[in-house]
């Protein structure tokens, strides 16, 4: 796993948006994994601001998102499918069929799930997959204990989870019980991840999947078994690192075809 520590989210954002730039640029019918929430929100606006002013072009790129809460529609202001739109899709020249985002509202949810997973294989897999991380080390919304095998399926949200994401919805108790998230496995069969992190509240988090043992307890960790896992975080996510002056030395003296 290669681990890029920078002064602040914003710059940590902007080489996370170039490393999703390249691979448009070199790939232009790409499938990119789209993660939800505030970690991912600066990204998403420096590939509006390459689109709008240096030309990157989205037309022929695939996406995929991690998750979606059950039993809410597109339409509901708390949904990724609205997030995504109002943040990201709207202001870039994607294909409307060229975007997929689990049906929150689907009558047979493990026929879904099911179907999901095709639509991935068909597309060719995804190329690099966006991640959060959060406090518990859940990634997509694979909670503590989740299988490190899993694939697409229903998930019950974690008390501490419903807390986190309760400011989209006004309070904790409005936010639902159940998601459709991408498992584990689906999340390791893509062919670079890269995993975003900002703030103290996320360090006991990134230490654990970093730097601790491989364990269902903290989801993320088996990213250490990825063949191309990139950690992008800032000063404060770092805070409970034990290596990271090697991780600076590391990324400091990256052969210059490999920077960014």
């Amino acid at each position: 796993m290669e681990i890029i520590i920078q002064p602040n989210a914003e710059e940590a954002s902007m080489i996370a948006a170039r490393h999703v730039a390249r691979l448009v640029r070199d790939k232009p019918n790409a499938v990119l994994g789209l993660a939800t929430g505030s970690t991912p929100l600066m990204m998403y606006r420096e590939l509006v601001r390459m689109h709008k002013e240096q030309g990157l072009d989205f037309s022929e790129v695939t996406t995929f998102n991690l998750d979606e809460y059950v039993g809410l529609s597109p339409e509901h202001p708390a949904s990724y499918h609205a997030f995504m739109w109002d943040n990201f899709f709207s202001h870039i020249n994607v294909k409307r069929e060229r975007v997929h985002i689990p049906d929150g509202l689907s009558s047979h949810v493990p026929a879904f799930c099911r179907k999901y997973e095709e639509t991935i294989v068909a597309a060719g897999g995804i190329d690099l997959q966006v991640l959060g991380i959060g406090s518990d080390g859940h990634i997509g919304f694979n909670e503590p204990s989740s299988s490190l095998a899993s694939r697409t399926r229903i998930k019950t949200l974690t008390a501490q989870t419903r807390e986190d994401n309760a400011k989209a919805f006004g309070s904790a108790e409005k936010v639902p019980f159940h998601v459709i998230t991408m498992g584990v496995g689906t999340i390791m069969d893509t062919r670079h991840v890269i995993i975003l992190a900002f703030g103290e509240k996320k360090a006991e988090a990134i230490a654990g999947a970093v730097e601790g043992a491989i364990t269902a307890m903290n989801p993320a960790s088996i990213l250490q078994m990825h063949p191309v896992a990139t950690c992008i975080i800032d000063e404060g996510a770092a805070t409970k690192l034990k290596r990271t002056e090697y991780y600076r030395w590391v990324y400091d003296r990256k052969p210059e075809w490999q920077k960014l």
